[in-house]
């Protein structure tokens, strides 16, 4: 079979390599349908996230079951499925507390296609064939319906973006969201404005310089607004920090409102100071990490099955499977490949 290989910046080639096996009985091996590019694949191919090659790329997608072993009872051979990002059983105390994304079982951030920071043995997702250690704990199926296409990052950055308005709406039901959007992660501020709009935000604000993201969140549903990341339009109980930068996430602090909640989504390669006295002063919540996303994709894909969502808006160029490692090289903000 082939797979996608990441030699480092602007290296990507195809590699023949053996097909995956199943060798233990709740295993399944699964062919891609819908693959798609997370937010951090462009700064890596760009050299601006410090990721080495070689490693077998991609990790996020949807896919068809192939095979299954003995001990699988969620899915079956011809079974369309998301496949989460990160590894997970399913019985370790992380994984039943929801922190799939820090089973114990495995290595910590043991991910598909992430290279050394997710571990090597595990493949990437753009392949003809991965094999999933955990068929039952991960594959989630497919709503009847669906386009694959539309929900190809629900392995990894919708459920990104779900975590950061979803629990916070539920308790403040109808409470006023911005989302500072911008290159570092695109997709995902794009995603949380359309979710908070999905799950009855009263006002969701997405501020950003791109026209071209602007224009999509106003699609979702959003108010768009044309500015830098520290240009003040407020507070707001909820904030989402999606630009990347000191600037970007101190900005996003200061305009989290008494009592408010600041998730930022982008990753930091260094430290930030933050202005912990004003924080202490207005009772503002900030949380930054890994997404456990196994534990929201149900919900994303309800949404999406009932209309009130649709991801597909934020995808900018869809290319047959063949054709995406030149497509991929041109780094467009979401891209989908399709077999």
């Amino acid at each position: 079979m082939k797979r996608l290989v990441l030699d480092g910046p602007s290296a990507l080639r195809w590699e023949e390599c053996a097909e995956p096996v199943l060798d233990a009985p709740g295993q399944a091996l699964v062919r891609p349908v819908a693959l798609a590019t997370c937010d951090i694949d462009p700064a890596v191919l760009r050299g601006r996230f410090p990721l080495p090659g070689p490693f077998p790329f991609g990790h996020e997608g949807v896919a068809e079951v192939v095979a299954v072993g003995p001990d699988v009872t969620t899915v079956r051979p011809g079974d369309r499925v998301v496949v989460p990002f990160q590894i997970s059983c399913g019985t370790c105390d992380s994984c039943v507390r929801g922190r799939t994304g820090n089973c114990t079982s495995h290595p910590l951030m043991s991910s598909f296609g992430l290279g050394v920071m997710g571990g090597l043995n595990w493949g990437g997702l753009w392949a003809d064939l991965t094999l999933v250690p955990h068929a039952d704990a991960m594959l989630v199926p497919l709503p009847p319906g669906v386009d694959p296409v539309a929900v190809a990052s629900a392995s990894d950055n919708i459920p990104d973006a779900y975590r950061t308005v979803a629990p916070h709406l539920a308790a403040d039901p109808g409470a006023e969201v911005l989302v500072l959007g911008g290159v570092a992660a695109s997709s995902i501020g794009l995603y949380a404005a359309g979710l908070a709009v999905a799950l009855g935000s009263a006002r969701v604000v997405y501020l950003d310089t791109d026209p071209g993201r602007l224009a999509i969140a106003a699609k979702l549903g959003a108010e768009p607004i044309e500015g830098r990341p520290e240009e003040r339009v407020g507070r707001f109980p909820i904030t989402v920090e999606a630009a990347g930068g000191a600037k970007a996430l101190v900005a996003a602090v200061n305009a989290t409102a008494n009592d408010g909640v600041c998730t930022s989504v982008s990753v930091q390669t260094q430290d930030v100071a933050l202005p912990l006295l004003e924080m202490y002063s207005r009772c503002c919540t900030f949380h930054t990490g890994r997404a456990h996303a196994r534990t929201a994709i149900p919900a994303v894909l309800d949404l999406v099955a009932s209309g009130r969502f649709d991801p597909g808006l934020v995808t900018t160029r869809v290319v047959p499977f063949a054709e995406s490692r030149e497509a991929l090289l041109e780094t467009p903000m979401k891209l989908v490949a399709v077999s």
